[in-house]
């Protein structure tokens, strides 16, 4: 069951376990340097993942939409500057998937949905 915390998720999706930290740093950086893309797309509001004490509810992203949205959007970006692939067609896939995301984000908090 999911914590709630931004950096185990990510974590968790990125395949490594909660409770293993010796990347917990990279992976940090990573996320916040989606979630400061996000916050361009979306609210607007920035906040840090300091560490597992970090919940989405924190990021304050508004709908549960754009929560379970703004989740897969943070794994991609992390998962590229943590762990990109070495084939440059899932690169591409992955980027792709971002693009669109950051659409549907964009759309979805303009909406209010």
């Amino acid at each position: 069951m999911e914590d709630g915390s931004v950096l185990n998720t990510i974590k968790k999706m990125l395949g490594l376990a909660p409770d293993y930290n010796a990347f917990d740093l990279d992976v940090q950086v990573a996320v916040n340097s989606a979630l400061s893309s996000l916050s361009q797309i979306t609210t607007g509001q920035y906040v840090t993942v300091t560490g597992p004490a970090v919940t989405w509810d924190d990021l304050n992203l508004g709908s549960n939409n754009v929560r379970e949205l703004s989740k897969q959007y943070v794994y991609l970006r992390a998962r590229l500057l943590f762990d990109p692939p070495s084939n440059s067609f899932i690169t591409a896939s992955f980027e792709k998937q971002i693009e669109e995301l950051s659409w549907r984000l964009e759309v979805m908090a303009n909406r209010g949905v």
